[in-house]
């Protein structure tokens, strides 16, 4: 079984409900997730927050986040799935913010460079990955399988 199959299912199965917020990966995780059938049982809501303008609009990340630790943060990361939460009153949250590349990295943040914030209840992780630049679409992708893989390991 599929990763993302067996997210849904778990899901279901413990009844509990799911919200994505998404940067860099431009909406690939709820992408994984909306393939499986039934998925609307247990997603309450995918967002694209790609700009600092959603972020702060959509997702009430303070602007003075963005202004002194940038978009690609711990901190971002953590305002964006604990507003999520908020919003989408999931047990379950997600949050992705990084450098997708191939262009737009800095020696402090290089392109690969992704935090994803995961939300179960009260307990929030923020986790701080450094993927190998290989493209753009692999490195969505490696993205995308590192919070499936964080996901499946909080609802089992």
């Amino acid at each position: 079984m599929n990763l993302n199959k067996k997210i849904v299912f778990l899901l279901k199965r413990k009844n509990l409900k799911l919200a994505i917020a998404e940067s860099c990966t431009g909406g690939m995780l709820s992408s994984a997730i909306t393939s499986v059938s039934g998925a609307s049982k247990v997603l309450t809501m995918g967002l694209v927050t790609y700009s600092n303008e959603a972020k702060m609009n959509i997702l009430k990340v303070p602007k003075k986040i963005i202004h002194k630790h940038g978009a690609v943060s711990i901190e971002c990361c953590l305002s964006m799935v604990n507003n999520l939460s908020k919003i989408s009153k999931s047990k379950i949250c997600v949050s992705i913010t990084g450098v997708a590349g191939p262009k737009g990295g800095t020696k402090l943040k290089p392109v690969g460079l992704v935090f994803i914030g995961l939300k179960i209840g009260k307990k929030v992780i923020v986790s701080k990955n450094r993927f190998k630049n290989k493209g753009r679409i692999p490195l969505q992708k490696a993205t995308v399988k590192k919070a499936l893989n964080l996901i499946n390991k909080v609802i089992k």
